[in-house]
């Protein structure tokens, strides 16, 4: 079997022949990886039809969520399905350049997703701590140009290895295109200053503030702080804060086996191949793409009627004019 972390490119000739030549276990990595591609694509879709066509107003965790789910949507469109065909032939086969776009279009999505999930911890710090102010902070046009200035600065962040400084690296044992960071170790601590920190830090507070008021309003309260805790109460007692709590946590729930794995790797400077270990950790994170519908469906009261709406809708029914009360 061919090295999976070569980064040379196979001919026509030779990927046909090692296609015909695939063992089941490949097989069954690319049948789970058409799999995940099908599933990303179906419920990020839905998600997008269901948040942009409720008649609710949208609040600005909706807008976040659609954020989410366009990048999500990329990926499972411009980026799994390359890896497909790859998981028969062991190699990459579409060339460099298409390899370099891939790693890239990959990192830029990834920080989007980080910085958003920050920007849905900030929302939510907002509405506990400025609850009598949150709506007159948290306007649409302000959240419309926090997730415009979130997109731009993922695509500037992550554009230096495009423009010639880096090389694609096919990781084999994922079949997928990375950018090699390796020799732009500078590059690198930056890249996780200014995309890791800040947005591990600002969900750290936020979600420590929230959860800390939810355990200081169970104590009594004095007569001055009935006004506020009321008003933080009603705040609460929306399902949004816990659904994007798991949300964040679903994330690096799935995220982080690989990211350790593969720290541990470098600290240990194993030789040893862990084929098996590499392929499902890695799109155990990807599956991340997938997770995020579920939590909408079981936590998100607005959700589930938006999506009972779509459905009834394509089933050739008349959708129901009243506006969504939740």
């Amino acid at each position: 079997m061919l090295g999976r972390s070569s980064d040379l490119f196979l001919s026509e000739t030779d990927a046909y022949d090692l296609e015909a030549e695939a063992s089941p276990e490949q097989v069954v990595e690319a049948v789970v990886i058409l799999i995940i591609c099908v599933s990303i694509v179906v419920t990020n879709v839905l998600i997008i039809w269901a948040v942009s066509t409720s008649p609710s107003p949208k609040e600005a965790i909706d807008l976040y969520v659609l954020s989410v789910a366009v990048a999500d949507l990329m990926c499972g469109v411009c980026i799994v399905p390359l890896s497909v065909y790859p998981a028969f032939v062991q190699e990459w086969v579409y060339g460099d350049l298409i390899c370099r776009l891939t790693g890239f279009l990959g990192l830029t999505l990834w920080s989007v997703c980080l910085y958003t999930f920050m920007w849905i911890s900030v929302d939510r710090y907002l509405a506990i701590r400025k609850p009598l102010r949150y709506d007159v902070i948290q306007t649409r046009t302000r959240c419309q140009c926090w997730m415009v200035f979130t997109w731009l600065t993922s695509l500037f962040l992550c554009s230096p290895p495009l423009l010639g400084f880096s090389k694609g690296r096919f990781y084999g044992d994922g079949y997928i295109c990375m950018l090699d960071l390796g020799n732009m170790i500078p590059y690198s601590i930056t890249l996780a200053v200014l995309v890791l920190a800040p947005s591990i830090l600002t969900i750290g507070y936020t979600y420590f503030y929230i959860l800390s008021t939810m355990y200081k309003l169970r104590k009594c309260l004095t007569k001055e702080e009935r006004e506020y805790a009321t008003a933080v109460s009603e705040n609460l007692s929306n399902p949004d804060h816990l659904m994007s709590f798991v949300l964040i946590l679903l994330f690096w729930i799935t995220w982080m086996p690989w990211f350790c794995f593969r720290i541990y790797e470098q600290v240990s400077q194993t030789t040893e191949e862990y084929h098996a270990l590499h392929f499902w950790l890695l799109w155990l994170g990807i599956t991340d793409c997938i997770w995020k519908f579920f939590v909408y469906l079981t936590m998100s009261p607005k959700f589930r009627l938006s999506l009972k709406r779509l459905c009834f809708s394509m089933c050739c029914r008349a959708p129901t004019r009243q506006p969504l009360i939740v």
